[in-house]
């Protein structure tokens, strides 16, 4: 079914997950409060909620509820994934009808995946949808336990049941959320989750759909479904949905461990958070050193100090596993939390990017989580593959573009020693939109930027936050900007910039421009980060003008910023297999040409603090004249990891083989 075309419009009684129109939302889930607070509140058939409350009102503040769930001595963990039921709602009558305890004509769908791949009815369609399964919850986790009930990623916004009670409601896809669901487990037999999830292209969201002011850069290629972005908005559990259980009496809500470089030594300072405002003793261990834990209101403070400690970064990835202990009177342990940490520092000092005190240039990519079939849907081989892959290139880095990638990619960054800059979803802003679009899409976006940072503040990898890709002020590739959108810009981006201060004074924040974009806006952040196609969507085919237009331009931002200026996305639409002596655009010889020009010119510069090409591998787009397939054929590897001449150029320029 077609998406809703009026942006503003509620989706009815009905209709599970609200609209732009104003109205104030209670995001239950990610705090274990707010899931206790669900079942007391929830019932079937409950009424839509509306978009985010103002994040002014310190709803969802990202404490707690974002820890990875894990199995030890003291807490149980269970994987729902596999088969689940599915079925479309196109007229959004399902709650009113309570799919919530059975679906009328379901058919299997694999989760994690996007729906979109799979059935033919469902390619086009970013309306409601529903999930559903039965499961036993382990007899052992009745008493004692309190059991908290995980989504990975639901894309975009979602409702959820167990056993006919609504439990969770979450807006924003690509960020797990959570809720207690204690309360309305059944012991004596199966119990039924059920999930409902929309990905409507709405006004007010973050990404936002298409506003009056246009389809944002995507409408220079344009493409059906209609986005403000350029890849395709695949919708549906995305992540596995987890079920997981902690002690009853007091459990480890959130560990916040930073760490600092003085001399040989590595400094770890870590924050325990403990629920219900927890008074009692702990500890924390990294390696063979210990330190107790005295929490006062539900929260402990201690710092550990390494000896000639080992430094993470790409050529020693090395990780030290922090141990985190709740004990009773008798020192005995009640509930534990390990995670791995890299002792590292990331700073900008002047023009330079700096890893552990020393320049550091990146190399890499962007990247897209698609893959045919499952679209979006978790996949361990491929992340393993994509990893092997950039390693074989001589990449030391990549962007989540356009939004958090799942908890395992990050995990296998740490492991790796690949440097990631780390992107909430905020594609598509235009500034010319109303202001009451861009006051909704403010509250997303600082809802969506705690919660990227709740939940991935403890990896190495994670070097920068970025709080935007390629916002309009203006006309897309240049022109005149519009004051009161610059204007509007200015404030939204400095809100961002300072929450993610606020959240994390550890790592620089960033924004990523438009080519022709608004340039008072980068003056807000740490890093100057930029997205450029001389030679393809201007100066087409011309590559030696391309290259002076582009060295212009670094060199101008340069003087005016005098900050570390990264190209975070450059490239050109590549056919495999089309060859062209002399080269011409969509030749894999004019890929490889256009990359060398941008490279030679970034080497010349050494306030160039990294090249990302556009894109690792082909992805999946919306169909449109200028989207051959439906793809983008930016990426040096096919969709299905087949390297074009580009991938081998860049292996023997980054890797030297």
């Amino acid at each position: 079914m077609p998406q809703s075309s009026t942006p503003g419009a509620c989706p009815g009684a009905g209709g599970p997950l609200g609209d732009v129109a104003g109205r104030r939302v209670v995001l239950m889930g990610a705090a274990a409060a707010a899931g206790a607070a669900s079942l007391a509140a929830g019932q079937a058939g409950a009424q839509a909620p509306s978009e985010p409350a103002p994040a002014s009102d310190g709803a969802r503040a990202g404490r707690g509820g974002l820890l990875r769930p894990q199995r030890n001595a003291h807490r149980e963990l269970l994987d729902t994934s596999g088969l689940w039921r599915f079925q479309l709602d196109p007229r959004e009558e399902g709650e009113a009808a309570g799919w919530s305890r059975a679906l009328p004509a379901p058919r299997p769908i694999a989760v994690p995946c996007s729906w979109n791949d799979l059935f033919d009815d469902a390619k086009d369609h970013l309306g409601l949808a529903w999930y559903q399964t039965e499961l036993w919850v382990p007899a052992a986790w009745r008493e004692g336990r309190r059991v908290f009930l995980r989504v990975g990623s639901a894309n975009y916004a979602a409702k959820v049941w167990v056993n006919g009670t609504l439990v969770a409601e979450h807006f924003g896809g690509h960020l797990p959320f959570e809720a207690e669901v204690t309360g309305a487990l059944a012991w004596d037999r199966p119990n039924t989750i059920a999930i409902a999830v929309e990905n409507k292209q709405l006004l007010g969201r973050v990404p936002p759909g298409p506003g009056p002011a246009g389809g944002g850069v995507a409408g220079i290629v344009g493409g059906y479904p209609a986005t403000t972005y350029d890849f395709f908005p695949y919708a549906g559990l995305h992540r596995p949905v987890l079920l997981h259980a902690v002690p009853a009496a007091t459990h480890i809500e959130d560990v916040t461990a930073t760490t600092r470089i003085e001399g040989r030594d590595g400094v770890v300072d870590v924050t325990v958070a403990a629920a219900g405002g927890y008074a009692g003793r702990g500890r924390v261990r990294l390696g063979e050193l210990e330190a107790d834990l005295a929490f006062r209101a539900g929260t402990a403070q201690a710092t550990l100090r390494i000896p000639s400690a080992r430094f993470w970064g790409p050529r020693d990835p090395h990780l030290y596993r922090l141990d985190v202990t709740l004990t009773d009177g008798q020192g005995r342990g009640t509930d534990s939390y390990a995670l791995d940490i890299g002792i590292r520092t990331v700073e900008v000092r002047g023009d330079r990017l700096l890893l552990n005190g020393e320049p550091v240039a990146l190399r890499g990519f962007g990247k897209h989580e698609d893959f045919p079939l499952h679209g979006r849907g978790l996949d361990l081989a491929m992340w393993v593959r994509d990893y092997e892959l950039l390693r074989w290139a001589g990449a030391n880095s990549y962007r989540t573009t356009h939004y958090p990638y799942a908890e395992e990619a990050m995990e296998l960054a740490d492991r790796l020693g690949v440097l990631v800059i780390n992107e909430i979803p905020a594609v598509g802003l235009n500034f010319e939109d109303p202001e009451e679009a861009t006051a909704q899409r403010l509250d997303q976006a600082l809802l969506q930027l705690r919660e990227l940072v709740a939940r991935d503040k403890n990896h190495p990898s994670t070097i920068m936050w970025c709080v935007a890709n390629e916002p309009l002020g203006g006309p897309p590739l240049g022109g005149q900007p519009v004051p009161r959108a610059v204007e509007a810009g200015m404030r939204f981006f400095r809100r961002l910039y300072d929450e993610t201060r606020r959240l994390d004074a550890t790592r620089p924040v960033t924004l990523v421009g438009v080519q022709g974009g608004v340039l008072d806006w980068h003056g807000i952040f740490d890093v100057v980060c930029v997205n450029r196609y001389f030679g393809w969507y201007t100066q087409p085919g011309r590559l030696d003008e391309a290259a002076r237009v582009l060295e212009d331009d670094l060199d101008g931002l340069h003087r005016r910023f005098g900050k570390p200026v990264i190209v975070t996305e450059f490239g050109t639409d590549t056919l495999p297999g089309v060859h062209a002596a002399p080269p011409e655009m969509w030749s894999e010889e004019y890929q490889v040409e256009y990359l060398r020009r941008y490279l030679d010119a970034a080497a010349r510069r050494p306030f160039v603090a990294g090249m990302h090409v556009w894109n690792f591998a082909d992805f999946k787009t919306g169909q449109g004249t200028a989207r051959a397939g439906g793809m983008n054929h930016k990426g040096v590897f096919t969709r299905d990891r087949r390297p074009k001449m580009a991938a081998h150029f860049l292996r023997s320029r980054w890797a030297g083989t």
